[in-house]
């Protein structure tokens, strides 16, 4: 059972902090990395003091790795074109019905 303190999102959970532009620092939790049109955008749920996020709130960003340097940090860039970002948020909808299918076939077997 998920304690409900952390609505699912314990220790193991990867995280990663981001610096906004008005200098607040925010962890989000990794939901996913999406591949759109041949390009990778991660899946961030922003957490609040206590590890929580109680509004749903969901924030895309371009993901990249520098191929040649698998050590350095991934670059996350601001997505600011509107059709880009309509674009990867229908494949995270898509991927939360996959997950929402995964979960109820799981269950299914289990039952």
């Amino acid at each position: 059972m998920a304690d409900k303190n952390t609505n699912g999102y314990d220790d193991e959970e990867m995280t990663v902090e981001l610096e906004l532009d008005d200098g607040q620092t925010v962890n989000c939790a990794i939901i996913t990395i999406l591949t759109v049109d041949k390009k990778d955008y991660i899946a961030l749920l922003p957490l609040d003091e206590e590890g929580n996020n109680d509004d749903g709130e969901v924030w895309f960003y371009r993901y990249e790795e520098d191929e040649n340097n698998p050590d350095e940090e991934p670059a996350l860039t601001y997505i600011d074109d509107d059709e880009e970002y309509e674009n990867v948020a229908d494949a995270f909808d898509e991927y939360l019905d996959n997950v929402e299918f995964d979960e109820i076939v799981s269950n299914e077997k289990e039952q």
